[in-house]
């Protein structure tokens, strides 16, 4: 299983990016997906996650209104996009997901994506 994440930088307050995770390894259709970021000096924590069809989606209080999860299942690739950015926003960004195996179960991480939104 590989997660690769691109689309991170610097933007200005009130900006907007769009991240982007594909995905390789696994039936991707068939998991759900997350993600998650991580400030400096605290606790990674869960961003968004949406269904393996696409069908439902959740948010973190943090950022909902301003950031949508997405995926195309034809292309292997889950997509954030970010508005409205806030300094608070700055982390790095990873995504996730868990596949079931016999007995168990893998969680996967890429090697996230630097976001930083300064003046």
């Amino acid at each position: 299983v590989q997660l690769v994440e691109s689309g991170g930088g610097l933007v200005q307050p009130g900006g907007s990016l769009r991240l982007s995770c594909a995905a390789s390894g696994f039936t991707f259709s068939t998991y759900n997906m997350n993600w998650y970021r991580q400030a400096p000096g605290k606790e990674r924590e869960m961003v968004a996650t949406i269904s393996s069809a696409g069908t439902s989606t959740n948010y973190a209080d943090s950022v909902k209104g301003r950031f949508t999860i997405s995926r195309d299942n034809s292309k292997n690739t889950v997509y954030l996009q970010m508005n409205s950015l806030k300094p608070e926003d700055t982390a790095l960004y990873y995504c996730n997901t868990v596949t079931l195996k016999t007995g168990g179960f893998d969680v996967w991480w890429g090697q996230g994506t630097q976001v930083t939104v300064s003046s």
